[in-house]
């Protein structure tokens, strides 16, 4: 070997030992550094026509595993969702108040029925008539503000989506501005770990927002799919598109995001066709989608029922009593009949008019079971009056039933026939249109409708129900906007409706209370249905469709709710005495020392109501159930965070372990490239010494 030779190999150790040196020094100082993967110097063995010359030395390179990398990817998108599920859970939870709270609904419920009992002494004082009327009133409210708190958290969870979306998209311009530099860095030959750092730094925080598959190209650019397989980034660029939904105000049903190509200024551009409309799509931004579609609304139903049952529940008590001297007037409430309907009652009732000391002035039972199956609601109204023989009046006018007393002093009572007792849609004469209803609301009639499928359904051309199908997951699997034209009565909207995209899904049948219900297919089991909007209005009653048929909870009414605003200003109204049926006339069927409602009232609270689709179950049991599974959930969410957490870090610290700095490590190839540096300097210094020794000679 000449000593040019050797000067060569010696320098280009030299040079070899000063990038190691200098790549060891930018470890060390990035130890502490996020994302940040340590370089090493790729050396091979210079050679030169077939002989060996020194060292060649490489650009740095990032020490990284990608596999350890996708992991982390995966686990980050179950820590977003995770995350996002568990802190609105916690929230949701917080709104019902801590077991035991003064203010929190549970306690208002029990307070219901505490109340209830302290009614129930010899003499019902109005001390505690007044204290049931308020607890009732308060459990109404909170139901009625939880509500709209639940409204509220949607609109913050839509707020969210939207800035998820905006992020997303920020993150998947960045990757792509990186794989350009990626890209043009490796062409030239040039280190690319920098920015392959700062690149991993954003797919990992992209991983979070959604579930993505990072894929490796052969020019050193990555593409991202979705979970689903859906691309968001090769080639081209993809960007999230979402209409403007009003973010601030809750809705049923919320804009799809599309993904659209992104145009020259990386916005949205063409549409690809591609939509991300369920939590599938992972991440934070599966989470929130998932809080908005499925779990909220689905909470919100169940409050919807619970209201319903304790609405069905306290009136039944309350139309069955009456105050001591009766009232002047019964007046119901809105109902979705007219005069011109189908009475559809069956068994008797007995209407009564009582003097202020209780004496029967007149009283005549209806048997509804035996006039003509025609018989409309105009020849109910006209049988109490002529049974009644001026008595009292009954009318129905707007929609609404009320019978006044005649003569000064004298009151209206309506009470059950004790041996076949009136019956429609479960829910005796009086309770059906709200003579002495403790509870009502402006948009609901609070009971089943009784409308049979051959009853007229009553809405106008142009009047629509707009109906969402969603699945367990809240993607909706279709939507439908029923108009009414295909028939004039109730069957044929079911018709309509599982002739519908609908009914694909599963079926539509009326109950024996005129209720509809909605029977999912086996591959489909726990859909749920939602009404995005209904301008249905039977016959100018202002009753919905929805409201009538009670096709979900969230159309219960409780919004509108309340005590009636007569027993809250005085609670003596609220009638505790009962009835006393087969009086003769001029006899005492009504005393003042009656407390009987009171008892009736612990009795229907501690039992059963009907509530079509969610069962036969006691206001108690359905308010537990609710409580608990909400409580449950949020414990769930909490322990999912925790597990997605520790898995997260693990795989972080998996990743680290292998491709983070290692001082020790750094020093100890420090001192090597440095042991390295002074051998090569040493061979450059003898070989100095033998130029001179050979330029002696000459001289």
């Amino acid at each position: 070997m000449s000593l040019n030779e050797i000067l060569g190999s010696a320098m280009s150790g030299l040079a070899a030992s000063q990038a190691g040196l200098r790549s060891v020094s930018n470890n060390i100082a990035n130890v502490g550094t996020p994302g940040y993967a340590r370089e090493r110097v790729t050396q091979t063995t210079g050679v030169t026509a077939g002989r060996v010359n020194g060292v060649t030395i490489g650009e740095p390179s990032r020490i990284a595993d990608r596999f350890l990398e996708a992991t982390v990817y995966r686990r980050a998108g179950d820590m977003g969702s995770a995350d996002v599920t568990s802190s609105y859970l916690d929230r949701l939870q917080s709104l019902l108040g801590a077991p035991g709270a003064e203010y929190g609904l549970p306690s208002r419920l029990d307070a219901i029925n505490a109340s209830a009992v302290a009614m129930t002494g010899t003499q019902a004082s109005a001390q505690t008539v007044a204290g049931f009327t308020a607890n009732v009133q308060d459990a109404i409210t909170s139901i009625g503000q939880l509500g709209s708190d639940v409204d509220g958290l949607k609109a913050d969870v839509q707020s969210e989506v939207v800035q998820s979306v905006d992020r997303i998209n920020g993150l998947l311009v960045r990757i792509n501005d990186l794989n350009g530099s990626v890209a043009r860095l490796e062409g030239t030959g040039h280190s690319s770990a920098g920015v392959e750092d700062q690149r991993m730094s954003a797919l990992e925080e992209l991983s979070g927002m959604m579930k993505v598959t990072v894929r490796q190209q052969p020019d050193g650019r990555v593409a991202i799919d979705t979970a689903s397989g859906i691309p968001l980034l090769d080639n081209r660029l993809r960007q999230l598109s979402m209409p403007e939904s009003g973010g601030s105000t809750a809705q049923t049903t919320y804009p799809v995001i599309s993904l659209r190509f992104a145009d020259t200024n990386n916005g949205p551009g063409a549409a690809t066709g591609d939509k991300l409309d369920s939590a599938s799509v992972g991440g934070k931004l599966g989470g929130l989608i998932d809080l908005r579609d499925r779990a909220l609304p689905a909470f919100t139903e169940k409050l919807g029922v619970l209201f319903t049952g304790l609405s069905q529940t306290l009136n039944a008590v309350s139309n069955a009593g009456t105050t001591v001297p009766a009232p002047t007037q019964l007046a119901g409430r809105p109902s979705a009949m007219t005069g011109a309907d189908r009475l559809g009652f069956t068994g008797s009732a007995v209407f009564a008019v009582t003097k202020a000391s209780g004496e029967l002035v007149a009283s005549t039972t209806i048997d509804f079971s035996a006039m003509p199956a025609t018989a409309s609601l105009d020849d109910a109204v006209a049988a109490i009056n002529a049974g009644l023989g001026g008595a009292a009046t009954a009318s129905f006018t707007g929609g609404v039933l009320s019978i006044t007393a005649s003569g000064g002093g004298n009151g209206v009572v309506i009470a059950q026939d004790p041996t076949k007792p009136s019956d429609r849609g479960g829910v005796g004469f009086s309770q059906y249109f709200g003579m002495n209803d403790m509870v009502r609301s402006a948009a609901s009639p609070l009971v089943p409708s009784g409308f049979k499928a051959s009853d007229p359904h009553g809405f106008a051309a142009g009047q629509t129900s707009d109906i969402v199908l969603r699945d367990t997951s809240g993607r909706a699997l279709t939507s439908y906007k029923m108009t009414g034209t295909v028939g004039g009565t109730f069957g044929d909207l079911v018709t309509q409706l599982n002739a519908s995209p609908l009914g694909k899904f599963g079926s539509f049948a009326m109950d024996d209370k005129g209720r509809v219900q909605f029977a999912a297919n086996a591959n489909v089991q726990g859909a749920t249905l939602a009404v995005a909007s209904d301008s249905t209005n039977r016959l100018g009653t202002g009753q919905s469709f929805s409201s009538i048929v009670q096709l979900t909870g969230a159309s219960s009414g409780v919004a509108t709710a309340g005590v009636r605003p007569d027993i809250l200003a005085t609670p003596a109204k609220l009638g505790l005495a009962r009835f006393q049926t087969g009086t003769a006339i001029g006899a005492k069927a009504l005393g003042a020392g009656d407390n009987r409602g009171a008892t009736a009232f612990v009795d229907q609270l501690a039992g059963t109501v009907d509530l079509g689709k969610d069962g036969i179950i006691s206001t108690g049991a359905r308010a537990a159930g609710l409580f608990g599974n909400t409580g449950l959930a949020a414990s769930q969410a909490t322990s999912s965070l925790a597990d997605a957490t520790a898995r997260r870090d693990d795989a972080v610290n998996r990743r680290d372990s292998f491709s983070g700095v290692n001082i020790d490590e750094e020093l100890s190839n420090m001192v090597v490239l440095q042991s390295s540096y002074s051998a090569a300097a040493r061979v450059i210094t003898t070989a100095s010494q033998m130029y001179d020794t050979l330029l002696s000679m000459i001289r």
